[in-house]
């Protein structure tokens, strides 16, 4: 029986080494991700669509995207009706999900700067900059609810794409399923621990929380090993494109 100290929990390198051996994320699973970049490049217009289509199809996910984003200097919206796929500013936000996207596929899963970056994708969606270029910069806050929503709606779509698609045999299959989901809730895990409060873990890591109660603003501790998404990273929804007739 190994033995974790909750308390490690809160140490990022800590924190993946249990993640990874939990799920049993191995060398294997990291070769399955790199051998599907030539597919996954070619669609990741298409997954990007998807998902926008899928955000701004509700009012509560598409306020996300009213506010002026960092970075951008053109015309904001002011209005959810002017928020579409054509959108300067939603545009702007879309490169930022195909770089992410690249990510999954290139990533060096055995150098802890990867995971590093994954960590900051979810700290950037608390309204606290992940990245110090964003540090002097409003802040991006994107509820847990919704990134957890977004999870479910895409992994229903990825094992989907993966058991109809006619080129690829049952063991190819089996991989990138199993290597994608793994990879999928470490980085979900990478979301919630900036939401969730663990009382096992009391190092906490600062996050200003607003919106959990109405006029509250304080710390939260490091979450648990919980579920959520990439968000982003559900979209690999339409990993494998459409279902060939």
């Amino acid at each position: 029986m190994q033995s974790i100290d909750p308390e490690s929990l809160s140490t990022l390198q800590t924190r993946i080494a249990y993640l990874k051996s939990f799920t049993q994320f191995t060398q294997a699973d990291a070769a399955a991700l790199h051998a599907a970049k030539p597919v996954i490049e070619a669609l990741i217009p298409s997954i990007v669509d998807a998902v926008y289509k899928k955000l701004l199809s509700y009012d509560i996910t598409a306020k996300a995207f009213l506010p002026r984003q960092t970075g951008y200097d053109g015309v904001a919206p002011t209005k959810l009706e002017e928020l579409d796929l054509e959108h300067p500013m939603v545009k702007f936000r879309m490169g930022f999900l195909k770089a992410y996207l690249k990510k999954l596929v290139v990533a060096d899963y055995d150098d802890l700067e990867t995971w590093e970056y994954f960590d900051k994708v979810g700290v950037m969606h608390t309204g606290v900059a992940g990245f110090a270029h964003r540090a002097k910069k409003p802040g991006l806050r994107v509820e847990y609810i919704h990134v957890g929503l977004l999870l479910g709606y895409v992994v229903d779509l990825v094992i989907a794409a993966v058991l109809a698609h006619p080129d690829l045999d049952n063991e190819t299959r089996s991989a990138v399923l199993r290597a994608l989901n793994k990879v999928i809730w470490i980085q979900n895990d990478l979301f919630a621990r900036h939401y969730v409060v663990d009382l096992e873990t009391t190092n906490p890591v600062a996050v200003p929380r607003t919106g959990f109660l109405e006029g509250w603003t304080g710390p939260i501790m490091a979450g648990a090993v919980v579920a959520v998404a990439v968000g982003v990273l559900g979209v690999q929804a339409i990993f494998f494109g459409p279902r060939r007739s």
